[in-house]
């Protein structure tokens, strides 16, 4: 079944009364959190503030009538797994999570407790979900992207580089499936005349290392995949981009904000705040295999002018109109 012939409105929620909406009972409800990043980067600061933010306008107030059991994976696969452990022992009502890996991680350790992931790439080919339009399990959520979106991605690097002749695949192969987007990205390098490099990367020498070999020669491209290792690590790959004058499109607004050139994406921030929908309706009572998967119904094109012009590019039309911000 298509995506889009099954994703929902949740605006329903918004039309129960008030009463009802109210009445929470006495039980405290335990809601476990597992993020897979650092507690100290803003970002994931952000997206974690975006939940428990939306909580309180659904009923659901921290230290009244919810507590929340946070957890930071801090990109540690094997510490994910020890906290998924930990948290699943401490039988909360409910677990949001972020990402394939914290995903995975939890999938493994419960088969009752719901489970709603506020982002993961391909949630049926990652085996989280059997289906997207019923997900049947104890598991649901938001997917951030569709696989076509790797070849945008492409395309829009080719479109403001029209001399693109070599384009790496940033990804950490720990965090990133990024086996979803390679058919896309393939299809579209054979229509570009592009040669795809990948690059698998687990530190900062690599990222270094990879834009040093890139940047060599004219022709270079960067494609960033989205994932928590590349959020993370965003500081050294915009300078080691702009330092070897390598363009490159990322798949989260933050990266253009933050120096990058172009980025075509999902808001995060956004899926958290839906993730909380899903919260109060199992909370409520609903089941996790009764509610869709459900996709970004919008992807954002930013553009960061100033550094179109360090690189040298003369920006299309085409892009200045289609794009959502363009950062000066």
């Amino acid at each position: 079944m298509r995506r889009r012939e099954f994703i929902t409105l949740l605006g329903g929620a918004a039309a129960w009364p008030l009463l009802a909406r109210a009445q929470q009972g006495d039980r405290v409800r335990r809601i476990g959190v597992l993020m897979p990043g650092d507690e100290n980067d803003p970002e994931s600061k952000t997206r974690l503030s975006a939940f428990t933010q939306a909580l309180p306008d659904l009923g659901w107030t921290d230290g009244r009538n919810v507590r929340m059991d946070l957890r930071w994976g801090s990109l540690d696969i094997n510490r994910m797994r020890a906290l998924a452990r930990e948290l699943v022992g401490l039988q909360p009502d409910i677990i949001v999570t972020y990402g394939t890996p914290a995903t995975v991680a939890l999938q493994r350790e419960t088969r009752t407790i719901p489970i709603v992931f506020a982002g993961v790439t391909d949630p049926v080919a990652q085996y989280i979900v059997p289906r997207l339009d019923r997900p049947s399990g104890n598991i649901t959520g938001f997917a951030l992207f569709e696989a076509t979106l790797g070849g945008n991605w492409l395309e829009l690097l080719s479109e403001i580089a029209p001399g693109l002749k070599r384009a790496a695949i940033v990804f950490n192969p720990d965090t990133a499936p990024v086996s979803t987007f390679m058919p896309s990205i393939e299809m579209a390098a054979r229509s570009l005349n592009v040669v795809l490099i990948t690059a698998p990367v687990d530190s900062d020498a690599e990222i270094e290392t990879a834009i040093i070999a890139l940047g060599r020669e004219p022709g270079g491209g960067l494609v960033v995949t989205g994932d928590a290792f590349t959020n993370v690590h965003r500081a050294p790959i915009l300078s080691a981009a702009a330092r070897n004058n390598v363009p490159a499109v990322y798949a989260f607004s933050y990266f253009a904000r933050d120096g990058g050139l172009l980025s075509y994406g999902p808001d995060p921030v956004d899926t958290f705040r839906r993730a909380a929908t899903y919260v109060d309706r199992i909370l409520r009572g609903e089941k996790p295999g009764d509610l869709p998967v459900q996709f970004p119904t919008k992807y954002e094109l930013f553009l960061n002018l100033k550094t179109a012009k360090a690189l040298g590019l003369t920006v299309p039309q085409s892009i200045l109109l289609r794009a959502d911000e363009v950062l000066e």
